[in-house]
């Protein structure tokens, strides 16, 4: 009997030992979850961190292409404006001039064109050479098309309205005839 007593004392100490596990374990459990929640929501957090400023800086690098792209092309809407003005000089500077008056009123225009041009040369502006070279449709924009054997196919023959590039875009195509 004493041996019965032994197992059976044994028996209540080991379900004693395990009620005190289970009680601990559940103890713990609420801490573990509490503590896993938590690093989720700091992996999250850091997640949402790196994003954004992944996004901030992609933000300032726009920003500073943009900024860039303004200061290289700020004199566009102004040399854009003044081209027609330039058409009319050219224009004119064309025209016959048969008395001394006339002359003296033809010199003046070209200065006042010469120093036009300087002024958009130093802004980056410069004409599209066309005549002789090939067809190049960002460039030219063809108005006429002619037969002739003395050009090459697809060579621009004529130059009928100048075409301009501010730095390296192009501002207005040139209205050219081309060699089919």
């Amino acid at each position: 009997m004493e041996e019965r007593n032994e197992q059976t004392v044994e028996e209540t100490i080991e379900q004693q030992e395990e009620q005190v596990e289970e009680q601990a374990s559940a103890e713990v459990s609420p801490l573990e979850e509490a503590i896993n929640e938590l690093q989720a929501k700091l992996t999250d957090t850091e997640n949402r961190m790196l994003r954004l400023q992944a996004d901030f800086d992609n933000y300032r690098r726009r920003v500073q292409l943009d900024k860039e792209a303004a200061e290289k092309y700020r004199a566009q809407s102004l040399v854009s404006d003044l081209l027609t003005a330039l058409d009319s000089f050219e224009r004119a500077l064309k025209v016959e001039v048969k008395d001394e008056s006339g002359s003296a009123l033809l010199q003046g225009m070209e200065m006042v064109y010469r120093q036009m041009m300087e002024a958009l040369q130093k802004e980056g502006v410069e004409a599209i050479e066309s005549v002789g070279k090939p067809f190049d449709p960002y460039q030219h924009q063809a108005v006429m098309q002619i037969e002739d054997s003395e050009y090459e196919p697809n060579t621009v023959v004529e130059e009928f309205q100048k075409g301009y590039k501010l730095k390296d875009k192009v501002i207005r195509v040139s209205m050219v005839k081309v060699n089919q």
